[in-house]
């Protein structure tokens, strides 16, 4: 069997771990019968003793993991560099794991460090994730701090940026720019990120006297091809939008692949936001206005804060939750000029 560590053979045995344990290191506490009985379920498991799991609390590794869903988003690039920047100067490596915003993936990756394969932990969370077991296994025993998406139900430190005051910005420069009939493209319905980002967008209508219905809202998936073809029916609809806000980066491609073919004219006939780190945001055609956020500080705080926790174990910043602002950067793709409105 894979993965085999000492809680679960504890389990198998009915013993306590810390009893075990003692019997693997052939402690003068524990009884012969016992030790022979752990060592040889041990060796019917081809259970190997992990170096760093008995003395977690008192040796290092030096080095942490980062969790994120992928690493093409330019946000988790820069993220990372953030995270980098503070563990070099800590000494520390830094191990990345990539979920494809899968749980599953996200589950298997988070159970292969109990056994203290690593000092601790930054996590954002995949798009998938609704069930948090896998998180909280670890958590009395590892270090763990959120950064971008965080869990809602759960106590830990995280850096998050303002998503529902970033949600109604971007809405209300659209309905300044005359945008009646706007739709917000999620990438997932559990994310708390995007929840709120559509929370914003819902307030920004509603404060300006507009329905908010689920057609305001369109759920996108993770394939680039289904979602081409999610955006083309939208937009050969006759009640089309005459405004867009993609949720995530990825589906600023398949938005712009279906102006494109369709010979849909932006900003002219739609108007687009983005929430993007894109570099090249400024040179595509049309510029892309986006909604910009402080990725590399957020990778750099969660970082700090992480060997915070590492380096005090106990320390009261559990709890601590830090939001940083993203910014509004207005492009072509928006221009309130250049509008088919009377």
């Amino acid at each position: 069997m894979d993965d085999i560590n000492i809680r679960y053979l504890a389990k198998e045995l009915n013993l306590s771990i810390s009893t075990v344990s003692k019997a693997l290191k052939d402690s003068y506490e524990i009884s012969i019968e016992t030790k022979k009985r752990v060592v040889a379920r041990a060796k019917e498991l081809n259970y190997q003793p992990n170096p760093y799991a008995s003395s977690l609390r008192r040796k290092k590794s030096n080095t942490v993991a980062v969790v994120v869903p992928e690493v093409a988003d330019s946000f988790f690039s820069a993220a990372l560099k953030g995270i980098e920047d503070i563990a070099q100067t800590k000494g520390y490596h830094v191990l990345i794991y990539l979920t494809y915003e899968s749980y599953l993936q996200e589950k298997e990756i988070l159970e292969k460090f109990q056994n203290g394969r690593v000092d601790g932990l930054l996590v954002s969370v995949s798009s998938e994730t609704t069930n948090i077991e896998h998180i909280r296994a670890l958590y009395n025993n590892i270090p763990i701090v959120f950064f971008d998406r965080a869990v809602e139900d759960m106590e830990a430190a995280r850096v998050t940026t303002n998503d529902f005051e970033s949600g109604f910005i971007a809405t209300k420069h659209l309905i300044d720019c005359g945008c009646s009939n706007i739709v917000y493209l999620s990438i997932s319905k559990h994310l708390a990120i995007n929840n709120k980002r559509i929370a914003g967008f819902e307030k920004a209508l509603s404060d300006n006297d507009m329905n908010f219905n689920d057609s305001n809202v369109i759920n996108c998936s993770n394939d680039l091809t289904d979602n081409e073809k999610l955006i083309s029916q939208l937009m050969k609809r006759e009640d089309g939008p005459d405004a867009i806000i993609a949720g995530v980066e990825k589906l600023i491609t398949p938005v712009y692949s279906v102006c494109n073919d369709l010979k849909i004219n932006i900003p002219s006939q739609l108007k687009v936001v983005c929430f993007s780190n894109l570099s090249v945001a400024h040179i595509l055609n049309p510029a892309l206005t986006t909604v910009t956020q402080p990725a590399f500080e957020m990778g750099k705080i969660a970082a700090q804060l992480l060997f915070k926790k590492i380096e005090k174990k106990g320390s009261a910043i559990e709890n601590e939750s830090i939001v940083l602002p993203s910014a509004l950067i207005i492009r072509e793709s928006t221009n309130c000029g250049n509008s088919n409105k009377t």
